[in-house]
Protein backbone atom coordinates (compact mmCIF):
# COMPACT_ATOMS: atom_id res chain seq x y z
CA UNK A 1 0.00 0.00 0.00
CA UNK A 2 0.98 3.49 0.08
CA UNK A 3 0.60 5.87 2.65
CA UNK A 4 -1.02 9.43 1.83
CA UNK A 5 -2.19 12.17 3.36
CA UNK A 6 -4.64 14.70 2.52
CA UNK A 7 -2.26 18.11 2.81
CA UNK A 8 -3.39 22.06 1.51
CA UNK A 9 -1.92 22.67 -1.30
CA UNK A 10 -0.05 25.46 0.53
CA UNK A 11 3.02 24.22 2.88
CA UNK A 12 2.09 24.47 5.98
CA UNK A 13 3.48 22.47 9.06
CA UNK A 14 1.52 19.52 7.95
CA UNK A 15 3.49 18.47 5.22
CA UNK A 16 6.37 18.42 7.52
CA UNK A 17 4.47 16.39 10.05
CA UNK A 18 3.87 13.76 6.96
CA UNK A 19 7.56 13.67 6.26
CA UNK A 20 8.50 13.04 9.99
CA UNK A 21 6.07 10.52 10.71
CA UNK A 22 7.24 8.77 7.76
CA UNK A 23 4.29 9.64 4.66
CA UNK A 24 6.02 9.98 1.89
CA UNK A 25 2.93 10.56 -0.91
CA UNK A 26 0.27 13.44 -0.84
CA UNK A 27 -3.09 13.99 -2.20
CA UNK A 28 -4.48 17.56 -3.04
CA UNK A 29 -7.40 19.59 -3.88
CA UNK A 30 -6.22 22.00 -6.12
CA UNK A 31 -9.40 24.15 -6.52
CA UNK A 32 -8.58 27.93 -6.99
CA UNK A 33 -9.71 29.04 -3.51
CA UNK A 34 -7.34 26.88 -2.03
CA UNK A 35 -4.13 27.61 -4.57
CA UNK A 36 -4.52 30.70 -5.23
CA UNK A 37 -3.80 29.75 -8.88
CA UNK A 38 -5.54 28.78 -11.58
CA UNK A 39 -7.64 25.25 -11.31
CA UNK A 40 -5.41 22.20 -12.41
CA UNK A 41 -6.90 22.69 -15.98
CA UNK A 42 -3.59 25.07 -16.46
CA UNK A 43 -0.37 22.78 -16.79
CA UNK A 44 1.69 25.45 -15.08
CA UNK A 45 -0.49 25.85 -12.07
CA UNK A 46 -0.95 21.87 -11.82
CA UNK A 47 3.13 21.62 -12.38
CA UNK A 48 3.79 24.60 -9.54
CA UNK A 49 1.79 22.63 -6.99
CA UNK A 50 3.41 19.31 -7.88
CA UNK A 51 6.85 20.87 -7.62
CA UNK A 52 6.47 22.45 -4.17
CA UNK A 53 5.55 19.11 -2.94
CA UNK A 54 8.48 17.89 -4.64
CA UNK A 55 10.65 20.26 -2.91
CA UNK A 56 9.23 19.04 0.05
CA UNK A 57 9.89 15.52 -0.28
CA UNK A 58 6.54 14.21 -1.17
CA UNK A 59 5.15 12.63 -4.42
CA UNK A 60 2.12 14.04 -5.16
CA UNK A 61 -0.19 11.32 -5.82
CA UNK A 62 -3.27 12.33 -6.21
CA UNK A 63 -5.93 15.02 -6.38
CA UNK A 64 -9.07 14.70 -4.85
CA UNK A 65 -12.98 16.66 -4.24
CA UNK A 66 -14.26 19.15 -6.61
CA UNK A 67 -11.03 21.07 -8.67
CA UNK A 68 -13.15 23.65 -9.83
CA UNK A 69 -16.71 24.35 -10.11
CA UNK A 70 -19.09 21.27 -11.43
CA UNK A 71 -22.09 22.70 -11.01
CA UNK A 72 -23.16 22.49 -14.65
CA UNK A 73 -21.65 19.28 -14.94
CA UNK A 74 -23.07 17.56 -12.42
CA UNK A 75 -26.85 19.24 -13.03
CA UNK A 76 -26.42 18.98 -16.56
CA UNK A 77 -26.78 22.70 -17.25
CA UNK A 78 -26.02 24.72 -20.35
CA UNK A 79 -22.30 25.21 -20.62
CA UNK A 80 -21.44 21.62 -19.12
CA UNK A 81 -19.94 20.60 -22.20
CA UNK A 82 -17.21 23.90 -21.89
CA UNK A 83 -16.36 22.19 -18.88
CA UNK A 84 -15.60 18.85 -19.86
CA UNK A 85 -13.58 20.28 -21.85
CA UNK A 86 -11.85 21.60 -18.68
CA UNK A 87 -11.76 18.17 -17.00
CA UNK A 88 -10.16 16.36 -19.63
CA UNK A 89 -7.33 19.07 -20.61
CA UNK A 90 -6.93 18.53 -16.44
CA UNK A 91 -6.58 14.69 -17.05
CA UNK A 92 -4.21 14.99 -19.97
CA UNK A 93 -2.09 17.29 -17.44
CA UNK A 94 -2.50 14.62 -14.98
CA UNK A 95 -0.65 12.20 -17.33
CA UNK A 96 1.59 14.38 -18.24
CA UNK A 97 2.87 14.92 -14.93
CA UNK A 98 3.00 11.42 -14.00
CA UNK A 99 -0.08 11.72 -11.34
CA UNK A 100 -2.09 9.02 -11.45
CA UNK A 101 -5.24 9.34 -9.27
CA UNK A 102 -8.55 11.15 -9.38
CA UNK A 103 -10.70 10.82 -6.67
CA UNK A 104 -13.89 12.38 -7.24
CA UNK A 105 -17.72 12.48 -5.98
CA UNK A 106 -20.77 13.52 -8.01
CA UNK A 107 -22.68 14.96 -5.53
CA UNK A 108 -25.01 17.83 -6.73
CA UNK A 109 -25.44 21.06 -4.68
CA UNK A 110 -25.04 19.33 -1.27
CA UNK A 111 -21.41 17.56 -0.75
CA UNK A 112 -20.10 16.23 2.76
CA UNK A 113 -22.35 17.19 5.10
CA UNK A 114 -22.36 17.33 8.61
CA UNK A 115 -25.06 18.84 11.68
CA UNK A 116 -22.65 18.94 14.34
CA UNK A 117 -19.03 19.71 13.82
CA UNK A 118 -17.54 20.14 17.59
CA UNK A 119 -19.51 17.29 19.12
CA UNK A 120 -17.45 16.21 22.90
CA UNK A 121 -15.66 12.67 22.44
CA UNK A 122 -12.62 10.76 24.35
CA UNK A 123 -11.44 13.19 26.97
CA UNK A 124 -12.72 16.33 25.27
CA UNK A 125 -12.07 15.97 22.04
CA UNK A 126 -14.23 17.08 19.31
CA UNK A 127 -15.86 15.08 16.30
CA UNK A 128 -18.15 15.38 14.18
CA UNK A 129 -21.55 14.14 13.72
CA UNK A 130 -24.91 14.12 11.32
CA UNK A 131 -28.15 14.23 12.28
CA UNK A 132 -30.81 13.78 9.63
CA UNK A 133 -33.78 15.04 12.27
CA UNK A 134 -31.03 18.25 12.58
CA UNK A 135 -30.59 19.41 8.72
CA UNK A 136 -32.71 22.31 7.59
CA UNK A 137 -36.06 20.09 6.06
CA UNK A 138 -36.57 23.21 3.76
CA UNK A 139 -35.50 22.13 0.36
CA UNK A 140 -32.81 23.87 -1.32
CA UNK A 141 -33.80 26.12 -4.22
CA UNK A 142 -35.35 24.95 -7.53
CA UNK A 143 -32.48 25.76 -10.13
CA UNK A 144 -30.20 23.93 -7.38
CA UNK A 145 -32.18 20.48 -7.12
CA UNK A 146 -32.20 17.49 -9.22
CA UNK A 147 -33.48 13.88 -9.03
CA UNK A 148 -32.12 10.80 -9.29
CA UNK A 149 -32.60 10.16 -12.49
CA UNK A 150 -31.80 12.94 -13.88
CA UNK A 151 -28.34 12.41 -11.67
CA UNK A 152 -28.20 9.01 -13.69
CA UNK A 153 -28.80 10.92 -17.00
CA UNK A 154 -25.85 14.03 -15.82
CA UNK A 155 -23.05 11.07 -14.81
CA UNK A 156 -23.20 8.59 -18.04
CA UNK A 157 -22.79 11.60 -19.98
CA UNK A 158 -19.90 12.92 -17.57
CA UNK A 159 -18.08 9.54 -17.40
CA UNK A 160 -18.52 9.13 -21.64
CA UNK A 161 -17.16 12.42 -21.72
CA UNK A 162 -13.78 11.92 -19.58
CA UNK A 163 -13.12 7.93 -19.58
CA UNK A 164 -11.21 8.07 -22.37
CA UNK A 165 -8.95 10.81 -21.76
CA UNK A 166 -8.33 9.49 -18.48
CA UNK A 167 -7.25 5.96 -20.32
CA UNK A 168 -4.80 8.04 -22.66
CA UNK A 169 -3.78 9.74 -19.92
CA UNK A 170 -3.07 6.41 -17.52
CA UNK A 171 -5.19 8.35 -14.53
CA UNK A 172 -7.52 6.09 -12.24
CA UNK A 173 -10.73 8.16 -11.61
CA UNK A 174 -12.25 6.83 -7.92
CA UNK A 175 -15.74 7.57 -7.59
CA UNK A 176 -16.34 8.45 -3.85
CA UNK A 177 -20.07 7.64 -1.96
CA UNK A 178 -22.42 10.24 -1.08
CA UNK A 179 -21.44 11.28 2.29
CA UNK A 180 -23.88 10.73 4.31
CA UNK A 181 -25.21 8.08 2.07
CA UNK A 182 -28.67 9.40 1.88
CA UNK A 183 -30.77 10.44 -1.08
CA UNK A 184 -32.67 12.94 -1.27
CA UNK A 185 -31.05 15.50 0.63
CA UNK A 186 -32.96 18.91 1.26
CA UNK A 187 -34.71 18.08 -2.01
CA UNK A 188 -31.37 16.58 -4.10
CA UNK A 189 -31.30 13.22 -5.29
CA UNK A 190 -28.02 11.10 -4.36
CA UNK A 191 -27.01 8.34 -6.25
CA UNK A 192 -23.78 7.02 -4.86
CA UNK A 193 -25.75 6.19 -1.50
CA UNK A 194 -25.50 2.11 -1.29
CA UNK A 195 -23.50 -0.89 -2.71
CA UNK A 196 -25.89 -0.78 -6.12
CA UNK A 197 -25.40 2.27 -7.36
CA UNK A 198 -22.03 1.57 -7.37
CA UNK A 199 -22.87 -1.90 -9.44
CA UNK A 200 -24.50 0.32 -11.83
CA UNK A 201 -21.53 2.60 -12.32
CA UNK A 202 -19.35 0.28 -12.68
CA UNK A 203 -21.31 -1.51 -15.18
CA UNK A 204 -21.43 1.29 -17.46
CA UNK A 205 -17.75 0.89 -18.45
CA UNK A 206 -15.35 -1.78 -17.32
CA UNK A 207 -12.03 0.92 -18.62
CA UNK A 208 -8.97 0.12 -16.51
CA UNK A 209 -9.67 4.02 -15.19
CA UNK A 210 -13.39 3.54 -13.82
CA UNK A 211 -12.84 2.81 -10.12
CA UNK A 212 -13.89 3.42 -7.00
CA UNK A 213 -12.65 5.05 -3.86
CA UNK A 214 -13.82 2.69 -0.69
CA UNK A 215 -14.55 5.02 1.84
CA UNK A 216 -15.35 2.19 4.14
CA UNK A 217 -17.08 4.32 7.01
CA UNK A 218 -19.72 5.43 4.03
CA UNK A 219 -20.27 1.88 3.01
CA UNK A 220 -20.58 1.02 6.67
CA UNK A 221 -23.31 3.91 6.87
CA UNK A 222 -24.97 2.06 3.75
CA UNK A 223 -25.51 -0.26 6.46
CA UNK A 224 -23.86 -3.29 4.08
CA UNK A 225 -21.43 -5.75 5.86
CA UNK A 226 -17.77 -3.68 4.90
CA UNK A 227 -15.40 -6.85 4.43
CA UNK A 228 -18.06 -8.25 1.89
CA UNK A 229 -18.51 -4.97 0.15
CA UNK A 230 -14.59 -4.95 -0.12
CA UNK A 231 -14.39 -8.15 -1.29
CA UNK A 232 -17.30 -7.11 -4.12
CA UNK A 233 -15.45 -4.43 -5.46
CA UNK A 234 -12.20 -5.59 -4.81
CA UNK A 235 -10.62 -5.57 -8.57
CA UNK A 236 -11.83 -1.68 -8.69
CA UNK A 237 -10.45 -0.14 -5.89
CA UNK A 238 -8.42 2.80 -6.66
CA UNK A 239 -8.16 4.69 -3.28
CA UNK A 240 -8.90 3.53 0.34
CA UNK A 241 -10.38 6.13 3.01
CA UNK A 242 -9.69 4.69 5.82
CA UNK A 243 -12.50 5.74 8.89
CA UNK A 244 -14.97 4.45 11.71
CA UNK A 245 -18.34 6.00 12.69
CA UNK A 246 -21.30 4.86 14.73
CA UNK A 247 -24.46 4.91 13.81
CA UNK A 248 -26.57 4.63 11.10
CA UNK A 249 -26.57 6.56 7.82
CA UNK A 250 -29.43 9.07 9.35
CA UNK A 251 -27.47 9.30 12.60
CA UNK A 252 -23.28 8.92 13.11
CA UNK A 253 -20.97 10.07 14.73
CA UNK A 254 -16.81 10.14 13.55
CA UNK A 255 -14.53 7.93 15.79
CA UNK A 256 -10.96 7.80 16.66
CA UNK A 257 -9.33 5.30 14.52
CA UNK A 258 -9.11 3.30 17.51
CA UNK A 259 -12.49 3.40 19.20
CA UNK A 260 -15.32 2.58 16.52
CA UNK A 261 -17.31 -0.69 16.25
CA UNK A 262 -15.32 -1.23 13.00
CA UNK A 263 -12.17 -3.75 13.42
CA UNK A 264 -9.73 -1.87 11.72
CA UNK A 265 -6.87 -4.35 12.06
CA UNK A 266 -8.94 -6.62 9.70
CA UNK A 267 -9.44 -4.17 7.18
CA UNK A 268 -6.17 -3.87 6.83
CA UNK A 269 -5.16 -7.04 6.23
CA UNK A 270 -8.66 -7.88 4.12
CA UNK A 271 -7.20 -4.89 1.62
CA UNK A 272 -3.96 -6.69 1.22
CA UNK A 273 -5.39 -10.31 0.93
CA UNK A 274 -7.87 -9.07 -1.94
CA UNK A 275 -4.52 -7.46 -3.27
CA UNK A 276 -4.95 -3.32 -2.67
CA UNK A 277 -1.94 -2.14 -3.42
CA UNK A 278 -2.84 1.52 -4.04
CA UNK A 279 -3.14 4.54 -2.12
CA UNK A 280 -4.64 5.24 1.33
CA UNK A 281 -5.19 7.65 3.61
CA UNK A 282 -7.14 8.38 7.51
CA UNK A 283 -9.29 10.56 7.21
CA UNK A 284 -11.70 12.68 9.45
CA UNK A 285 -10.32 12.45 12.73
CA UNK A 286 -11.55 14.18 16.08
CA UNK A 287 -9.57 17.71 16.79
CA UNK A 288 -7.05 17.65 19.67
CA UNK A 289 -6.61 19.80 23.02
CA UNK A 290 -5.77 23.39 21.69
CA UNK A 291 -6.44 22.33 17.68
CA UNK A 292 -10.36 22.81 18.32
CA UNK A 293 -10.47 25.83 15.53
CA UNK A 294 -8.86 23.99 13.08
CA UNK A 295 -10.71 22.60 9.93
CA UNK A 296 -12.66 20.03 11.61
CA UNK A 297 -11.85 16.32 10.82
CA UNK A 298 -8.20 17.74 9.66
CA UNK A 299 -6.79 18.83 13.06
CA UNK A 300 -3.02 18.11 12.94
CA UNK A 301 -2.86 15.84 16.05
CA UNK A 302 -5.63 13.93 15.15
CA UNK A 303 -4.12 12.92 11.95
CA UNK A 304 -0.97 12.18 13.25
CA UNK A 305 -2.10 10.03 16.01
CA UNK A 306 -4.08 7.92 13.38
CA UNK A 307 -1.38 7.42 10.96
CA UNK A 308 0.56 6.15 13.74
CA UNK A 309 -2.17 3.65 14.19
CA UNK A 310 -2.20 2.87 10.82
CA UNK A 311 1.44 2.14 10.72
CA UNK A 312 1.68 0.01 13.39
CA UNK A 313 -1.01 -2.35 12.41
CA UNK A 314 0.55 -2.32 8.96
CA UNK A 315 3.88 -3.39 10.47
CA UNK A 316 2.51 -5.87 13.33
CA UNK A 317 0.75 -7.78 10.46
CA UNK A 318 4.37 -7.55 7.76
CA UNK A 319 1.66 -6.06 5.60
CA UNK A 320 4.22 -3.83 3.41
CA UNK A 321 3.96 -0.22 2.27
CA UNK A 322 5.74 2.87 1.22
Amino acid sequence: MILTDFLPPKRDRSWDFARQVGVTHAIVRCHPRDTGLNPPWDLDALRSVQRQFADAGLTLAGLEGDEFDMRRIKLGLDGRDEDLALYCRMLRNMGELGIPLLCYNFMATIGWCRTHTHVPTRGGALTNRFQLSALDPHPVAPEDRVTEEKLWENYTYFLRAVLPAAEQAGVKLGLHPDDPPLSPLRGVGRIFSDPAGFARALALSDSPSHRITFCQANFKAMGCDIPSAARRFADRIAFVHFRDIEGPATDFTETFHDAGPTDMPAMLRLYHEIGFRGPIRVDHVPSLAGEEDLPHGYAYLGRLFAIGYMKGILDTAHIPYS
